[in-house]
């Protein structure tokens, strides 16, 4: 399940080249296609890409984000102001981006259920993009989250769910799309890098009880990990 590729470089040029695929084949039978992207420092370089060479109709694709966190849209620490940044620039910019946190909203439950329509109108998924953290955490699914039970939970009909513990870095309260939902896809893929990575994705494949393990070991949807180091 583990791609290999020589550097970053290589490993992001094959993301992009995944993800327009999953938009394109989405374009010919719906009259929009729908990605979901994630934040951190590895998928900028496949956004740019993506919005440089993809020969796709912009104006027909909406974004929603894995997961945010709750801060203001012009935070350094904000994922829409990453992937506006990076992806919604020049024809990106036609694209149409699906928020998960909303400064007027009075918590992150109440974020995450006002997204939900949203996120449900957007499905399935076409292609969606995730890192993975050093704690094999998945979006904002992190170990020891209270919120993780229905996060994993295949089962479960929430779209997105509030965390306002505290997780992560910066440790801050978050909003975040459930397993159930980042599956309603044709294609995922987790873009990872260095040994440490790679060594945590073979003991969730080796059965480890890690977030990421529930998603590479469900069957709802084809997952690709691309890796360099």
């Amino acid at each position: 399940m583990i791609e290999a590729y020589a550097n970053r470089h290589a490993a992001a040029d094959a993301a992009a080249a995944i993800l327009e695929q999953g938009l394109a084949e989405g374009l010919k039978s719906r009259a929009r296609a729908s990605l979901v992207a994630t934040g951190g420092s590895s998928p900028a370089p496949v956004y740019r890409r993506l919005r440089e060479t993809a020969r796709i109709d912009w104006a027909r694709v909406v974004i929603a984000l894995s997961d945010e966190r709750a801060v203001p849209p012009t935070s350094e620490h904000s994922n829409a102001r990453l992937v506006r940044e990076n992806l919604l620039v020049g024809e990106g910019a036609k694209a149409h981006l699906v928020p998960l946190w909303r400064e007027d909203a009075e918590s992150c439950e109440a974020a995450a259920l006002a997204a939900e329509p949203a996120l449900r109108a957007m499905s399935p998924f076409d292609a969606v993009l995730l890192g993975m953290g050093e704690d094999g955490h998945i979006a904002s699914l992190f170990p020891g989250s209270p919120a993780l039970g229905e996060g994993l939970d295949l089962g479960s009909s929430r779209y997105a769910l509030g965390v306002p513990e505290p997780h992560g870095s910066p440790p801050l309260p978050r909003i975040t799309l459930t397993l159930a939902a980042l599956t309603d896809a044709r294609c995922v893929v987790v873009l990872i890098s260095g040994e440490a990575k790679k060594r945590i994705v073979e003991r969730a494949l080796a059965g480890d009880a890690l977030p990421v393990g529930a998603l590479l070991r469900q069957t709802r949807a084809p997952v690709r990990v691309l890796w360099s180091p």
